[in-house]
């Protein structure tokens, strides 16, 4: 049977793929009725920074429950940093000491922690949960484009045969690394144009008049020669930012690849370029070994991971000051998983659940959403810190007042239960603090327990959901999830059908969630 190759296929099996050529435009305006056209043309035009940890980041050495000390330190003897070395931001929470750069921000209003982000049924594969988080899609699901490919599909006309064009010259996404990022990925290319150095992007030669292109693969060999004239294109107007721009920062440690990334951004916003999405990466966070140095839990590799990243970001953030972009400009961390609260005998940490994420800038509402996790006395061998959050809410909730999408959009990106967060602002002052709605009340009695627990939840209403997961992050059992009236709410619920151990009983509304641990004995 002959084999079936679509262009996707092929351009995959070409030699040609070693050059970085897919680019994306956006015929915005084109469409003078579109939802985004305020928020992608105009001097105000406003940027998103993603910033990804590649290697699943250890969330209790980044941002450390101070009232959790006494048992992290059983759990991770060999790990655990001392309290007098904690940078310490308020009375519960504390940073890695080698994140001063992080302090600056959060004393400055200019850094929002979200606690405990992951997603249910956690995938501790690198590949398969990176796709995830890249795709946006359920743990169960299998996506081919990406959660921002996938928006801007449904906003853009004719992407990207008609681009760029003289009224949109600019790549709509810029990945400052080796290859485009798969959250830019659309269904006839990536929106992502992949630059290493924007000072020296070569032109590539376009393939025409080639005999090829009248045989079997001509329509594969046409795509190919009209990406090449794009990425030139592209190519032109990127160099003409980078010779216009400029940085005014200071604080950037050249000797930092991620530092010299987000410099590059800065300046590159600062030349003009109109690209509405950057993305760069930092390596590294995979601390299976060797995470700190015996003797001394405050160095180390993650150590110098965390030094980068906050130093990067706090001179990153300066330069956008120094250059009046600041209100245009917001930032977001994300790593495919955290790790585990054991440490293991090698002086790292192996794949856990959710980890703690930062979103920065002037716009961003500053401080901590979210609880402390608690750390039992006993933790199971395989146990990670539980989710709080799931990390599509973050991607919608930034889509909705960054990019004005409306939450029908996101309902329709995402196919999982929507929690709107309070995490963008006003630029005119970055002085507020997250809103807080009366928190959720969630109690369990007994806990222990053997076989039956009873739940008691006190609500404002609206739709609820209340559900069971094991150590590992799956959800094994819905107690609830419907409208339900204010008010308290009492449940008995059964779990003779799972066995014994620890779990976590999550309560979650339209904009808050609470999370307990119960145990099975």
């Amino acid at each position: 049977m002959k084999k079936k190759y679509n262009r996707r296929s092929f351009i995959k099996r070409s030699s040609i793929l070693g050059i970085p050529f897919f680019a994306g435009g956006l015929p915005i305006c084109s469409m003078p009725n579109s939802k985004l056209i305020t928020a992608i043309n105009g001097e105000s035009d406003r940027v998103l920074v993603l910033i990804q940890l590649d290697g699943g980041n250890d969330g209790l050495s980044t941002v450390i429950p101070l009232d959790q000390l006494d048992n992290i330190a059983v759990a991770r003897p060999n790990l655990y940093i001392p309290e007098n070395k904690i940078i310490k931001i308020n009375e519960e929470i504390g940073f890695h000491p080698e994140m001063l750069g992080m302090q600056q921000l959060y004393d400055d209003a200019l850094l929002q922690i979200i606690q405990g982000v992951s997603y249910p049924n956690q995938n501790r594969s690198h590949f398969r949960s990176t796709d995830i988080w890249n795709t946006g899609s359920a743990a169960n699901e299998y996506l081919d484009r990406g959660w921002i490919g996938r928006y801007f599909d449904s906003n853009v006309v004719d992407f990207p045969n008609s681009f760029p064009n003289n009224n949109c010259p600019d790549p709509f996404a810029l990945t400052i690394g080796q290859s485009a990022s798969e959250t830019c990925q659309g269904s006839s290319g990536n929106y992502s144009m992949v630059i290493l150095d924007p000072e020296d992007i070569s032109t590539l030669p376009t393939p025409i008049n080639n005999d090829l292109t009248n045989g079997c693969y001509s329509s594969h060999l046409d795509f190919i020669s009209q990406s090449i004239v794009q990425s030139n294109a592209y190519g032109d107007v990127i160099k003409t930012a980078n010779e216009s721009g400029h940085n005014s920062s200071a604080l950037y440690n050249l000797e930092s690849e991620l530092a010299v990334k987000l410099k590059t951004v800065a300046r590159l916003i600062s030349g003009g370029l109109q690209t509405k999405i950057y993305i760069v990466s930092l390596g590294g966070f995979d601390t299976h070994a060797d995470q700190v140095i015996e003797g001394d839990t405050s160095v180390g590799q993650h150590a110098s991971l965390l030094e980068e990243l906050s130093q990067g970001i706090n001179a990153f953030l300066n330069d956008l000051k120094n250059l009046d972009l600041a209100d245009r400009v917001i930032g977001m961390t994300y790593s495919e998983f955290g790790r585990r609260i054991l440490s293991n005998s090698s002086l790292g940490t192996d794949h856990g659940t959710a980890a703690p994420l930062f979103v920065f800038g002037q716009c961003v509402i500053p401080g901590i959403i979210g609880d402390n996790p608690v750390i039992q006395e006993n933790v199971s061998a395989s146990e990670g810190v539980p989710m709080q959050y799931d990390f599509r809410s973050i991607y919608g909730s930034i889509l909705m007042d960054w990019f004005s999408a409306t939450e029908a959009d996101v309902l329709e990106l995402f196919s999982n239960d929507f929690q709107y967060l309070p995490i963008i602002q006003s630029c005119v002052s970055n002085n507020n603090e997250i809103n807080k709605e009366n928190p959720l009340e969630l109690q369990v009695a007994p806990n222990p327990y053997s076989q039956y627990f009873n739940a008691q939840i006190n609500v404002k209403g609206g739709n609820i959901k209340l559900s069971l997961f094991d150590v590992l992050g799956a959800e094994v059992k819905v107690i609830l999830n419907r409208l339900v009236e204010k008010g308290l709410h009492q449940f008995n619920i059964d779990s003779s059908d799972l066995a014994p151990g620890p779990y976590f009983l999550r309560l979650q509304s339209k904009s808050q969630q609470k999370t307990i641990r119960v145990v099975k004995v």
